[in-house]
């Protein structure tokens, strides 16, 4: 609980992935990579409860060993590709997130997201009197390095002269990386869609734990991340 709200946090893990099957159960330093999100809501100083929606028994199963309840398995029509996330946010609210205010969304695609994080986007929810807060990163490489091609791949005017200053010069830009969103819940259920407004607030987090695995590569790299920060803990 904070500032005298309920605080429920949802994390959503199909069972299947195209790019890396199984990557919500898949080993990564020693858990499985939905344990590291389930963790860090447990060890949370705000968060009132731990919520996994899932398709997946083997999933639902791994919640279990975390002592997450899993009533049931998610519903046939909000497993597919084309449901969305906040389908799936709706449905769970609806049958169990009466009890709540504020809902923290954790994809388990984001291992290197914490219980600090967690608890210090929550407080920024708070402090501003927040509808939502989003997670972002500065992006790697400036957008205004990026354009599309013509077919010919001529790159006439491809780089405007703003960008052809020393990077060092250029505007930091910064990119949704997926880790956490904070919502106000009834407003979240008024509305039905994740929009960001002037009472939307951003929660900037650093690049090397702004990790979000869609593929092979990507795990490797969290899975390097993770060690070096879990020998920085243990030294």
């Amino acid at each position: 609980m904070i500032d005298g709200k309920r605080v429920l946090a949802i994390v959503p893990a199909r069972g299947g992935s195209k790019r890396l099957p199984q990557k919500n159960v898949l080993p990564l330093c020693g858990k499985p990579l939905i344990g590291w999100s389930i963790d860090a809501a447990k060890q949370s100083q705000y968060v009132d409860e731990v919520f996994v929606s899932t398709d997946d028994q083997q999933i639902a199963d791994i919640a279990w060993e975390y002592e997450i309840d899993v009533p049931e398995l998610r519903p046939a029509h909000l497993a597919s590709d084309t449901a969305t996330t906040v389908d799936v946010l709706l449905d769970v609210l609806d049958k169990y997130g009466s009890e709540f205010d504020v809902l923290v969304l954790l994809q388990p695609t984001s291992p290197l997201r914490d219980a600090d994080h967690i608890d210090e986007a929550l407080e920024l929810y708070t402090n501003k009197q927040a509808e939502s807060v989003v997670s972002v990163t500065p992006c790697e490489h400036s957008p205004l390095w990026s354009n599309t091609l013509p077919e010919d791949g001529s790159m006439g005017e491809f780089i405007s002269s703003e960008a052809l200053k020393r990077s060092q010069e250029l505007a930091t830009y910064y990119r949704l990386n997926g880790a956490l969103y904070i919502f106000d819940i009834k407003i979240l259920q008024q509305r039905k869609l994740i929009q960001y407004t002037s009472k939307s607030f951003s929660y900037v987090m650093d690049n090397h734990v702004s990790f979000d695995i869609d593929n092979a590569v990507d795990f490797e790299l969290a899975e390097f991340f993770m060690q070096k920060r879990n020998a920085n803990t243990v030294s």
